[in-house]
């Protein structure tokens, strides 16, 4: 059973039907240029109000250390995405913090960056120019089950209830994680494709 992640969560209502449908975890994003952009006041308003069950990832794209870590503290993020081109070095910074590296795919290659990271955990999403996450495009999955990796895995980039079947089929990763996929429009999460989304991956 692979666990989800729900990502660019910019609402209370948002945010309770991802924690009453069963979401291992949700994603804050506090990077300005996405849509999908939230405070720490508002993100950590949010917070307050989920069960203790979930997960609370906040996610950064090259943002200065000292932000990260009050963004960390006041909001009481369970753990740390970096999704930008942060360094090994940068990501060492935040060792106290549990944290998750996302590595921007085009080509089979591109997998060997994941070696350079101490994280607890990968993501990988697909490679767009100019582009941080957030595209609703997928990259080639087929490789991904020909492979072993040491690290926790989590799928996304485009994943959505369309093509969940092919992510547990081709994939042996140990989490999805969905945005786009999920919206009504950017920011505005669609109910009914959270919860069956869920209940997808719960059940399969």
């Amino acid at each position: 059973m692979m666990r989800v992640k729900i990502c660019g969560i910019t609402n209370l209502e948002d945010a309770l039907c991802a924690d009453n449908a069963g979401a291992d975890a949700l994603g804050f994003i506090f990077y300005k240029k996405s849509p999908r952009c939230i405070n720490a006041r508002r993100a950590g308003a949010i917070i307050k109000r989920l069960s203790p069950f979930i997960s609370c990832v906040g996610v950064f794209v090259n943002e200065k250390e000292r932000e990260v870590k009050r963004a960390a503290e006041f909001c009481n993020l369970n753990l740390l995405q970096f999704h930008g081109d942060e360094t090994p070095d940068y990501c060492a910074r935040f060792r106290r913090y549990k944290t998750i590296k996302a590595v921007r795919i085009e080509k089979r290659s591109d997998l060997f960056n994941i070696k350079r990271y101490n994280t607890n955990a990968v993501l990988l999403d697909t490679f767009c120019k100019g582009a941080f996450g957030g595209t609703g495009r997928v990259f080639d999955w087929n490789f991904l089950g020909k492979i072993k990796f040491d690290i926790p895995i989590i799928l996304s980039g485009g994943i959505t209830l369309q093509n969940a079947p092919l992510a547990i089929k081709l994939t042996k990763c140990y989490a999805v994680d969905a945005s786009s996929g999920l919206e009504e429009y950017p920011g505005k999460k669609n109910h009914k494709l959270i919860k069956e989304f869920v209940r997808f991956f719960k059940n399969n």
